[in-house]
């Protein structure tokens, strides 16, 4: 069928008198989730949100499909405000909630509306409601709809359940840092502790550089913990034409253009562009210990800049900061505190890195008829 046959767009105004709502942005839907849930006054709401929508409907975003701005909600929905740059689709009675929101996310189609945008003139790489209503998907009966989303959603809830874990494990390993560190006296140089490295970028048009086995780290690529996969990869040709070494595992980045002050510590060997620094320990300090340093100090950044543009960090700024004086041997004994953490949140970043691959692997030959949830040995 054409996605047009099971679902349609959604654009009912929100006219309800409530004190306080929730606006949802494009920024705020990604891969599956809303991620701000946070209460503003409802007064003039500004003119691009507009939307209402309900539980069970599937927000996505007009543009850049690739950047996967979309979300199945979950909750109720009467106190949210959608912008009118997210579509709201809904399903019909010819197909699940949850296996529509599956289709739309599958690689498949996402590939497709990306085509689809990028040969839009304008702005941004733009999609309409009527060209995803024209693309044709395999709709099984309801009962095995059912059994599909059923089993996706089963690693969909494995890798939340991960991420969560991860969350609360570094909040452990931040309260830890904060309650031996954070009021330690007497104080040396960020500097005198960190080694700030840099990064650089292959060119571009050379094609030998480029989609090879090296990942290459810029700010886009900073989305938790630990890094894993990059968007962009090198050859070794490309690393041997760019101003970047192979940064090894647990090196910490900090991006320092685009989006600032992002941190991410790397997950396996990797480069990195200009736009970010690289940060190693000193004369036997632990990569961990440097992590909190480094979260210690960006909050430091912000808070100076408070009231400023807080576009950019040079190596200036990191040669202006101060932080605790601890002794190797200190430092070391935190770091022993909270490597098994750390190796705990690489763990499950790569258990979900594992699901993540098997789940995009299975969701194409589900759809296509090709697997059953039978062959899979699934029972219920």
């Amino acid at each position: 069928m054409k996605l047009g046959e099971v679902c349609e767009s959604i654009s009912l105004t929100f006219r309800r008198q409530l004190e306080k709502v929730v606006l949802i942005n494009t920024s705020d839907v990604l891969d599956g989730k809303v991620t701000n849930h946070a209460y503003v006054l409802n007064e003039n709401l500004r003119g691009q949100f507009k939307k209402s929508f309900l539980q069970n409907d599937i927000l996505y975003s007009e543009i850049r499909p690739k950047n996967r701005r979309f979300a199945f909600v979950e909750f109720d929905s009467n106190d949210y405000v959608a912008s009118t740059k997210l579509m709201v689709i809904r399903a019909n009675e010819r197909v699940l909630p949850e296996f529509l929101y599956q289709v739309l996310k599958s690689d498949e189609v996402i590939d497709q509306l990306q085509s689809l945008a990028e040969t839009r003139s304008g702005t941004f790489p733009q999609i309409t409601f009527s060209e995803l209503a024209a693309l044709e998907v395999r709709i099984p009966p309801i009962d095995e709809q059912r059994e599909v989303a059923a089993t996706l959603r089963a690693l969909d809830d494995k890798i939340a359940n991960n991420s969560k874990i991860n969350h609360h494990l570094e909040q452990m390993a931040q309260a830890i840092f904060k309650s031996w560190f954070v009021d330690f006296e007497p104080l040396k140089p960020f500097t005198e502790v960190v080694q700030v490295l840099g990064g650089g970028t292959p060119k571009t048009g050379t094609a030998e550089y480029w989609n090879g086995e090296i990942p290459f780290f810029t700010p886009k690529d900073a989305l938790g913990t630990y890094t894993l996969t990059t968007e962009k990869t090198l050859t070794e040709a490309g690393l041997s034409n760019c101003n970047s070494r192979l940064y090894p595992i647990n090196t910490v980045f900090v991006t320092a253009r685009g989006t600032v002050g992002k941190l991410a510590l790397a997950g396996c060997p990797m480069a990195m562009n200009q736009s970010c620094y690289a940060l190693a320990g000193t004369n036997g300090y632990g990569q961990h210990y440097v992590y909190h340093l480094a979260q210690y100090v960006v909050e430091s950044l912000k808070h100076k800049a408070s009231g400023a543009v807080f576009d950019a960090i040079v190596t200036r700024d990191f040669e202006s900061e101060i932080v605790p004086a601890l002794t190797v041997d200190e430092a070391n004994s935190f770091e022993e505190k909270v490597v098994p953490i750390y190796e705990a949140i690489l763990n499950n970043s790569n258990e979900n890195l594992r699901l993540a691959e098997l789940r995009d692997s299975l969701l194409p030959r589900l759809m296509s008829g090709e697997l059953s949830v039978a062959d899979l040995g699934v029972t219920r």
